[in-house]
Parts: structure tokens; sequence; C-alpha cells
């Protein structure tokens, strides 16, 4: 079995997050960041794993696009989806209904909410200042949830594993 990881990622938490999945899974995994290669080829993959951050309350363009562009494809392979953000409950399920459509949802195997970071080192002038006014945060904060990530594996694995 072949699966994709695709991902985007402003500050490098829905890479870190990829790459961990990346080794829970079984078969033969390939990562892709949609900010090197835009439009990646899905047919040489049984499965695809999408995943995305919240920025700025909205989950990055280049994830939205991808899925417009590849969503009946999408459809006829094994499918995961994530999302990395800082909300929890409610707030965060909605984020994830906003990123990904009813159709997707409803077709993937395994749906993941795995937490954030504010990684204030790597944010600009204006990014820290939003971030500090907006959640009070004024240095690195991790709330990336590793047992996620590997629930979200052994669900993936049962499901698209023969």
């Amino acid at each position: 079995m072949k699966t994709l990881i695709i991902y985007s990622s402003s500050h490098g938490t829905t890479e870190k997050a990829a790459q961990i999945l990346s080794e829970q899974l079984q078969g033969e995994v390939e990562l892709i960041n949609l900010k090197k290669l835009s439009n990646p080829k899905l047919t040489n993959y049984d499965s695809v794993i999408i995943g995305s951050s919240i920025y700025a309350g909205s989950a990055k363009s280049r994830v939205k696009q991808f899925l417009k562009q590849n969503q009946t494809e999408l459809l006829s392979k094994g499918l995961g989806l994530f999302l990395c953000c800082m909300f929890e409950g409610d707030k965060a399920v909605s984020q994830f209904e906003a990123t990904y459509s009813k159709e997707l949802r409803d077709h993937s195997r395994a749906k993941g909410l795995f937490g954030g970071e504010f990684l204030i080192s790597k944010m600009n002038f204006l990014e820290r200042q939003i971030v500090k006014k907006v959640a009070g945060v004024t240095s690195d904060v991790s709330q990336l949830n590793l047992n996620e990530i590997r629930l979200f594996a052994e669900k993936f694995n049962q499901a698209v594993t023969p």
C-alpha cells in the first residue's frame, strides 16, 4: 500500500504532525508540502492524507485550492483528513468542517484534530502582535497532541490495510 500525505504549514507544526504521522503508518509513505509542489499527481497512491493548519482563522489557501481541484479523485482513494489548530472542542470541529467538504469528511477513513502550536520564535513582528492581542501568548506554546496522531494512524491503518 502506498500513501501520500499532503500538507501545508505556516510555521512548521503541520509539517511536524505529518512527519510524526508518517512514521506510524503501514506501507510506503511519501510526504509532499503544497508550498513546494502545488498540485501533486495522485494516480500512484492507494490512499491520501490531507493536513492543514489554521492561519488567521482559516485553512491554508493552498489546501483549499488543492481540495477543490482534486475532490473527485480524492473520493476514489482511501482518505484521511487532519487539522492543526489551537482551538479545542466545538470551535476546532467548526474549523475542520469549514476546511473539508461534507463529501470528503463522509468519505474519510480517519479524521483528526491534532492540536497546534504558537511558535512565536518563527513569527514576524505583526504575527507576534496579533497572537499576543488575540490569544495573550508571548512565548512558544505547544499543544500538539501526539496521542491524537497515534489514534489517527491506528484507525487509518485498520481502514486501508487489505
